[in-house]
C-alpha cells in the first residue's frame, strides 16, 4: 500500500463506519443491545483506523509536498458546493471526538437513560462526518480528479 492509497483506505473505512452506525441503530430500535454495543464499538475501531490513517496521510503530504490536503479547484463552479460540504464536514469531525468519547463513557458505566440523551445528537453528528467523508473522497478523487 501507498500513500496514494490512503484515500481510498479512508473512504472505506468512513462508509464501514457508517454502515455500522446504521446497523447499531437499527439493533437498538428492535431491542437487540448486545447487536447494538458490537455495531457501534465495532463503527468506533473503523473511525479510529480512519482517524490514525488520516493524520498519517496528512502529516507525509506535508512532508512529501508542502502542503497537507488537495486543493478542490476545477470545475469552478462547483467549488462553493465542495467547500460547504468541506466545512460542514470538519465542524462535525471536531464535535463527533468528545461526543462520541462522552457517549460511549455512558454506556460502559451502564448510565444508559444519559447516553441515550446525548447519543441523539451525537448519532446524526458521527453518521453526517462518515457520510461526508466519503462524499468528499468521491468528489475528489473520483467525480473531479483534482491534480496534486
Amino acid at each position: 500500500m501507498t500513500l496514494a492509497d490512503l484515500p481510498m483506505l479512508n473512504a472505506i473505512l468512513n462508509s464501514g463506519a457508517a454502515s455500522f452506525l446504521l446497523a447499531g441503530y437499527v439493533c437498538i430500535r428492535r431491542g437487540r443491545q448486545t447487536a447494538h454495543r458490537n455495531c457501534m464499538m465495532t463503527a468506533l475501531a473503523l473511525s479510529a483506523l480512519f482517524l490514525l490513517s488520516y493524520v498519517y496521510y496528512h502529516y507525509s503530504m506535508q512532508r512529501l509536498h508542502g502542503e497537507a490536503h488537495t486543493r478542490f479547484v476545477d470545475p469552478n463552479w462547483f467549488r462553493p458546493i465542495y467547500l460547504t460540504i468541506l466545512v460542514t464536514h470538519l465542524i462535525g469531525a471536531i464535535a463527533i471526538v468528545p461526543l462520541v468519547l462522552v457517549t460511549v463513557i455512558r454506556a460502559w458505566r451502564e448510565r444508559f437513560d444519559q447516553h441515550r440523551r446525548i447519543a441523539r445528537w451525537t448519532w446524526p453528528v458521527w453518521m453526517y462526518v462518515s457520510v461526508t467523508g466519503v462524499i468528499i473522497y468521491l468528489l475528489l478523487y473520483q467525480v473531479f480528479p483534482q491534480q496534486r
